[in-house]
Order: C-alpha cells, then sequence, then structure tokens
C-alpha cells in the first residue's frame, strides 16, 4: 500500500504494526520519477507486509531536516518507529526489493 506522508500522519504511520518504507523525492528530481513507478509496483507486491510512505521534501521540510535528508531520493525504512535501514540515489527493481525483503 502507497501512503502519501504528511506531516500531521508521520509519527503514526512509522510507528505502526507494519515495518514502513519511506520514500523521500520531489517533483524536480529526475531520479526520484526513475525509481517512483518501481516503488508503487512494491508498494502492491507487498501490501500486508510493509507500508510504503512517499514524502515530498517540499511539503514535508521538517519531516526531512529531522532525518538529515540532503539527498533525493532516499528512502528510509522503520520498524518499531526506529530507522533499521537506508537507501540513497536511483536503483532497478531487484536492488530495492531486496532492501525491501531485508525489513521484513
Amino acid at each position: 500500500m502507497e501512503v502519501v506522508v504528511t506531516n500531521e500522519n508521520f509519527e503514526s504511520l512509522k510507528n505502526g504494526e507494519l515495518p514502513v518504507a519511506v520514500d523521500f523525492w520531489a517533483e524536480w528530481c529526475g531520479p526520484c520519477k526513475m525509481i517512483g513507478p518501481i516503488i508503487s509496483q512494491l508498494a502492491e507486491e507487498y501490501d500486508g507486509k510493509l507500508v510504503v510512505g512517499k514524502c515530498n521534501v517540499e511539503e514535508c521540510e521538517d519531516i526531512a531536516a529531522e532525518f538529515g535528508i540532503r539527498n533525493i531520493p532516499t528512502i528510509l525504512f522503520f520498524k518499531n518507529g526506529v530507522i533499521v535501514d537506508k537507501f540513497v540515489g536511483a536503483a532497478n527493481k531487484a536492488t530495492l526489493q531486496a532492501k525491501f525483503e531485508s525489513v521484513l
């Protein structure tokens, strides 16, 4: 399931029962546009196992600042509210899928 991350829902999302992958992106970011469809596919494939959040860094500057997001795309992986993994940059589906698997 793909969820739009907002300042209002972020805390409950990252502290939820399922692991969470948060994709930090921006509209103008070329690499973000490259992995966007892959992230959406993975969100469908992992529905019920992992929640995938999309966080626009321009709309949620406080969240991006809290986690020191300086390069996008960046994907942060949370379990029980704690960061357990991080991936920065664009990648193919197999690489991203391996990251998703590692947090389950």
